[in-house]
């Protein structure tokens, strides 16, 4: 038996073509990514906007490390560190 094959907490995946979990698995995806399209996939079956709220909140996160990671290039290229 596949762990796919139970689904813990509804069976809101279920009546998907393509499961989020396959996606994130087979694209490597980090955690908040992997996490956005967890909640974006189910937002309507499972916790309507409070979904849409957290994928938000990720995408709010991936955003503010890519700016932080985007300056530590810019100042070490610089020399300043």
């Amino acid at each position: 038996m596949s762990a796919k094959d139970h689904q813990v907490g509804g069976d809101h995946y279920k009546k998907m073509k393509i499961q989020p979990i396959d996606y994130i698995m087979a694209n490597q995806m980090p955690f908040c990514e992997a996490s956005v399209v967890k909640y974006v996939s189910r937002w309507r079956d499972k916790n309507g906007i409070e979904d849409l709220r957290k994928a938000k909140q990720l995408i709010d996160f991936i955003i503010e490390d890519e700016i932080e990671k985007t300056k530590l290039i810019t100042l070490q290229g610089s020399g300043s560190i």
